[in-house]
């Protein structure tokens, strides 16, 4: 026999689980019933959340064998009307009373590109850029990382012109900027092969909003501008790197609280342009949080710091006790402790240069400066900022590290 509880229950309650009300006790406006624990979690559930919920009597019809053959809900009042900005994400049904209840959450904004003639903006690239190839260097070092992150393509800093550092940052300096990527690299250039590893939020938003559809995003351009300007930018790194190394490689975060799908389609175009186009470049792009991949005997360990949908907090600049077991648990889940003999974590998003080799044993935590201005929102709130980006050099299991900074005044 089912477990029943004595509880409290108004008119309206015992009749909402086809139970006849009772007189209320002497000063109160509740009686006490008998009922199963599962009804009382629903009548909890419905005191928590009394405007998601709306009644449904279901009547159902059974043969002479006792089989069903049909359902039908018949509402107690007017007709369930969706709340506006609202769907319906459960519908439960009382196993004793045969009575269901609705449950609503807010509508999940499909993150869709539409209007975008994608075929005109890619032809443009089509073309294979001419480069006089340089010959192999005697290697000093083993390989070069390239990192940038939080590059924000279309992020308006001074819309209300009344920002406390104003700083351009269009389709002309996003461009600009990635000349001097290109240049610094070359001449920080220590072997024959570079891994640039973008770490998210290439663009600021879709739509003026971030991945969660939170507050409104100033923005300098439209969403088929930023994505050309987007593509430019990462064509122009590849394709100005062409003639001075021989491989190329490139890891994309695609799972980030700015980008999201947005970013996810610019590199996307990004990377079937060039694997076509340049059989010594090769493209990947990252889905998950949390990716990796591996360099001789190192693993990158390769995250924005926030995802696209439900972390809420991200990994902070200053390594804490809980990052530390969150990273802890995805090395020896991919085995990665076994595999390498230096891990490099990295990540963006702080938009901070700190690069962390003594907090942990097991591994680096290294935080990577964005590469776009400060947002009006971070001048008011915090400060200015250092902004660039970060090349380094490994040797072995030694890592030469070259930060490399812009400066905002312009």
């Amino acid at each position: 026999m089912d477990a029943k509880k004595r509880v409290w229950l108004s008119k309206n309650e015992a009749l909402s689980l086809g139970i006849t009300p009772k007189e209320n006790e002497k000063n109160r406006n509740q009686a006490r019933y008998s009922v199963k624990e599962e009804d009382w979690e629903y009548i909890v559930t419905q005191r928590m959340n009394p405007n998601q919920r709306e009644f449904v009597e279901v009547i159902k019809k059974l043969d002479k064998n006792g089989n069903l053959v049909s359902t039908t809900e018949k509402l107690q009042s007017e007709p369930i009307q969706v709340p506006e900005g609202f769907e319906i994400a459960k519908i439960s049904t009382s196993k004793t009373t045969g009575q269901q209840w609705i449950q609503y959450l807010p509508k999940k904004e499909a993150q869709e590109v539409q209007e975008f003639d994608i075929d005109s903006i890619i032809s443009k690239y089509i073309k294979s850029v001419k480069f006089s190839k340089t010959k192999p260097i005697k290697k000093s070092k083993d390989f070069d990382v390239a990192t940038i992150t939080d590059v924000h393509i279309g992020m308006e800093t001074n819309k209300y012109d009344n920002s406390m550092y104003p700083v351009s940052w269009n389709y002309k300096e996003v461009i600009k900027a990635s000349e001097m990527i290109v240049k610094n690299i070359i001449h920080e250039k220590e072997s024959n092969d570079i891994y640039i590893d973008d770490l998210g939020d290439l663009l600021d938003g879709f739509d003026g909003k971030t991945t969660r559809g939170g507050h409104d995003l100033p923005q300098n351009m439209t969403n088929e501008q930023a994505f050309d300007c987007a593509l430019q930018f990462k064509m122009n790194i590849v394709e100005g790197l062409l003639g001075h190394y021989q491989n190329i490689y490139v890891n994309n975060i695609c799972n980030d609280n700015h980008s999201g799908a947005f970013g996810y389609f610019v590199n996307s175009a990004m990377k079937s342009i060039l694997e076509i186009k340049y059989k010594n470049v090769s493209v990947t792009n990252h889905r998950k949080f949390i990716n990796h991949y591996y360099v001789n005997d190192v693993c990158f360990v390769i995250t924005h710091g926030k995802d696209d949908k439900s972390l809420k907090f991200g990994f902070k600049p200053q390594l804490k006790p809980d990052s530390i077991e969150k990273i802890d648990q995805y090395l020896k889940q991919n085995n990665i402790y076994k595999k390498s003999k230096l891990i490099v974590f990295k990540k963006g998003d702080s938009h901070q240069a700190l690069f962390d080799m003594c907090s942990s044993d097991d591994f680096y935590y290294f935080n990577y400066p964005a590469l776009s201005p400060s947002s009006q929102w971070v001048q008011n709130n915090f400060k200015k900022g250092r902004r660039g980006f970060v090349i380094e050099s490994y040797k072995g299991l030694d890592v030469y590290v070259k930060p490399k900074f812009i400066n905002n005044d312009k």
